[in-house]
């Protein structure tokens, strides 16, 4: 009897250690970092940005970077400590999550930092994620392109988590992450957000992730929710939600983000004097409702014309959820056969994608500007490699079958 009395006595201490052992997990992890992702925002040779949210909206918001890989001993005083901003973004009526940004500064190019994110307290931290910083000089990247992840339930950004998986298994040297908008259904839903960045967590730590604004990501000028889960360069046009509208440099490209769901007039304008500004030898934007898609959007034919004045030789789109690419355009009008090489700057190429979630539009009607058009109901992502005087483009669906390929020759 006693000896039952003693086996049940265990048990039950037991249970009561496992049980305070799963409160002091679930407490511990309350408090750690969720969706981290890093972007470009300054010079990125020499700088990088942070964000992530937290449960706590009075979390400071702290950044560790060491130079190297492997193990870092976060004590050593030649780790680099950055101290950012923290502020607050309602979720329903009564919670609120904490929104925290850090930029690190004054890095090296060229080189691998290992770093953390978290509010400074000790069960608070990151796990530690690794980072290159863009070479000098450098002759030639990648870059990989999706768009429209737009998922509702976690099975659909399992989708999308599998996109980026198969896209760095085949461009496993891509250097960021560009993403033409729509990047869940409703902006609203955070669980949907917190999705989206926990199925691409191996790779959005490491590797920058660009986003396009979409018209689930904005909604009657609303775009909070997009916005504070990204920490971009604040470049764009005046009267635009900063981040909605920027451009950056990297290699020899110059990058501009369009935002098609508000301020037109004034990124018109803002377009014009970004482009008059560069001297890269490439230039590519990437818009979500985008002039020569499935379909045509003609509220943007003002910035048409800026792509065509000032030789844009690449235009990334999204929202239509189908793949297309366009014959070289100018002045609304083919200028060249499309075939594996365009040489010279015979005109703009437009491109959509197909979509990296769960949703696929029934194919549309072929427009005189299609070079390429299909649906193929595959998730599909592209990378696009500069090399000096060749960009080169090559469309793949997740199962790493390639639907598309061409290369623009300067």
């Amino acid at each position: 009897m006693r000896k039952d009395m003693m086996l049940l006595l265990a048990c039950c201490v037991l249970l009561i250690a496992g049980a305070v052992g799963m409160e002091w997990l679930r407490a511990d992890n309350a408090n750690k970092p969720i969706a981290v992702v890093t972007t470009f925002k300054g010079d990125p040779m020499t700088s990088r940005a942070f964000t992530w949210h937290s449960s706590n909206v009075d979390e400071e918001a702290f950044l560790q970077v060491a130079k190297g890989e492997g193990l870092v001993d976060w004590d050593d005083s030649e780790v680099l400590t950055f101290k950012g901003t923290s502020t607050a973004v309602s979720i329903d009526a009564n919670t609120k999550q904490g929104v925290h940004k850090v930029e690190a500064t004054g890095l090296e190019p060229g080189e691998y930092y290992t770093y953390r994110v978290g509010s400074g307290k000790a069960k608070s931290w990151s796990d530690s994620a690794v980072f290159q910083t863009e070479a000098v000089d450098t002759g030639s990247f990648t870059f990989i392109n999706v768009t429209d992840s737009q998922g509702i339930i976690e099975q659909d950004f399992s989708l999308w988590g599998n996109t980026l998986n198969k896209a760095f298994a085949v461009f496993p040297e891509a250097s960021f992450i560009v993403h033409n908008g729509d990047l869940t259904e409703e902006p609203t839903d955070e669980q949907a957000w917190t999705y989206l960045f926990e199925k691409a967590e191996k790779w959005v730590t490491k590797v920058p992730f660009m986003p396009v604004t979409g018209n689930h990501d904005e909604v009657d000028g609303d775009a909070e929710r997009f916005v504070s889960h990204f920490d971009l360069p604040d470049n764009g046009a005046e009267g635009s939600i900063p981040g909605t509208s920027y451009s950056f440099d990297y290699g020899s490209v110059h990058f501009v983000f369009l935002n098609t769901e508000s301020n037109i007039k004034e990124q018109t304008e803002w377009l014009r004097s970004d482009l008059e500004r560069t001297d890269k030898e490439w230039k590519i934007v990437a818009v979500h409702q985008g002039p020569y898609g499935g379909n045509t959007n003609k509220k943007v034919k003002d910035w048409t014309k800026l792509f065509d004045e000032f030789e844009v030789d690449l235009v990334l789109q999204g929202h239509n959820h189908e793949y297309s690419r366009s014959f070289p355009l100018r002045d609304g009008k083919v200028t060249g056969d499309g075939e594996a090489e365009v040489k010279g700057r015979e005109g703009t190429v437009y491109v959509v994608t197909n979509a990296s979630g769960q949703k696929f539009n029934e194919k549309k009607e072929d427009k005189f500007y299609h070079k390429v058009h299909l649906q193929n109901e595959k998730q599909m992502f592209a990378g696009i490699t500069v090399n000096g005087g060749k960009l080169t483009y090559q469309a793949y669906d997740v199962d790493g079958k390639k639907w598309d390929e061409f290369v623009l020759a300067h």
